[in-house]
């Protein structure tokens, strides 16, 4: 078992201490200055001392993935959220966010549509097919068709996803559209599947990244990650509010989905410094049920989270899922235009015969300088 160690510490000390060593070095002062910019230092290395360590696991997982490259790339477009599934063929199937490249990466809340490509291997070439869920003027997905997830599920194909109609975070939420083929046609409701929790709930601002997920004992579990519209709102720096995810359960797929009475599941904000996560996959394998997420400074905002669980509701420490890009490829400086430039986001899964095969992520950069996925191929721990 791999440990490694991730650092807190104030860097507010460490200025403070710089400023006080040029202060000692540059300016005469009596015995009362000299006492306090003693104790001062004293103070000022305590607390630096005091700086907390955490050992974080390095999951089999992230030891079993092997990168095969980028996959999408396409001119002109975003490709961004690429969600993979076999046929019967043994052809994969791949439902993928996409958006034009004139709106830039903040295209994915008021452009992005939701189409379908083929591949006869999971790195594709993929060719695409259709564009299967676009914006719908009128209805709650008028501005945006995002994050989809496509399943199986009791004899057709559940393709859940987020929509928006006014092109901003607050009318984010998850729907389903539902064919019996890959190649459709797609029914999809008129209305989400979840709507927000109460006004000043920790789930109040929207309903969004869906996990989905077959209990044993016959129920649907519906993942959904949300935050608190009033510590968005109010937030003038760094990442706003706190992401965190809940659970949702119904005894059918398209719902009604109740909310399980212990949410939010995942919650990392006690580990302080608005450590938070996004991007959930849900699995289970060997009588466990599985999440990978992408981090959002639980470590650092560059590499991905592995969870478990023994009942799907209360998940143990994050372990690392994937390194940053450097660790497997080589990219050319970052451009000024991308962001969030050499990390793995939005993980999904290709699974075979009930087991994860390979991972999917997006990921900024490539050809076109703008965005697409990738793929890793899952083996046993230590080989390829």
């Amino acid at each position: 078992m791999q440990i490694v160690l991730w650092k807190e510490q104030n860097t507010e000390y460490f200025f403070l201490y710089n400023s006080l060593l040029l202060h000692v070095s540059y300016i005469n002062r009596n015995i009362y200055e000299t006492v306090f910019l003693i104790y001062s230092f004293f103070l000022i290395s305590f607390s630096c001392a005091q700086a907390q360590e955490q050992e974080v696991v390095v999951s089999d997982f992230c030891h079993s993935l092997t990168p095969l490259g980028r996959i999408l790339e396409t001119e002109d477009y975003y490709v961004w959220c690429v969600s993979p599934i076999y046929d019967e063929q043994g052809l994969v199937h791949v439902f993928y966010s996409r958006w034009p490249s004139t709106y830039g990466m903040g295209g994915w809340i008021r452009a992005c549509e939701i189409a379908h490509a083929v591949a006869g291997c999971p790195e594709g070439p993929y060719e695409y097919v259709e564009t299967v869920l676009a914006p719908r003027p009128g209805f709650w997905d008028a501005t945006s068709c995002h994050n989809p997830h496509i399943q199986y599920v009791d004899g057709r194909y559940c393709l859940f996803y987020m929509g928006n109609s006014n092109g901003r975070t607050d009318t984010k939420r998850i729907g389903m559209a539902t064919a019996t083929s890959l190649c459709g046609p797609w029914e999809r409701a008129d209305e989400p599947l979840l709507e927000t929790g109460p006004e000043g709930s920790w789930d109040d601002h929207c309903t969004t990244n869906p996990a989905f997920l077959k209990h044993p004992d016959g129920r649907y579990m519906l993942y959904y990650k949300s935050w608190n519209h009033v510590e968005y709102t109010n937030e003038q720096q760094g990442i706003r509010g706190n992401r965190k995810y809940g659970l949702a359960l119904s005894d059918k797929p398209e719902g009604p989905y109740i909310r399980y009475e212990g949410n939010p599941v995942v919650d990392l904000s006690g580990y302080g410094n608005n450590r938070q996560v996004e991007d959930a996959y849900v699995w289970q394998q060997e009588g466990k049920f599985c999440m990978l997420m992408w981090d959002m400074g639980f470590v650092n905002h560059e590499v991905g989270l592995y969870f478990e669980s023994e009942n799907g509701t209360d998940w143990g420490k994050p372990q690392i899922a994937w390194w940053s890009a450097q660790e497997y490829l080589e990219e050319p400086p970052a451009p000024s235009h991308l962001k969030r430039y050499g990390r793995f986001e939005r993980p999904q899964l290709l699974m075979k015969e009930g087991k994860p095969a390979y991972l999917f992520n997006a990921i900024q950069g490539g050809t076109y300088m703008t965005a697409f996925g990738f793929v890793f191929r899952i083996g046993e721990k230590g080989k390829e």
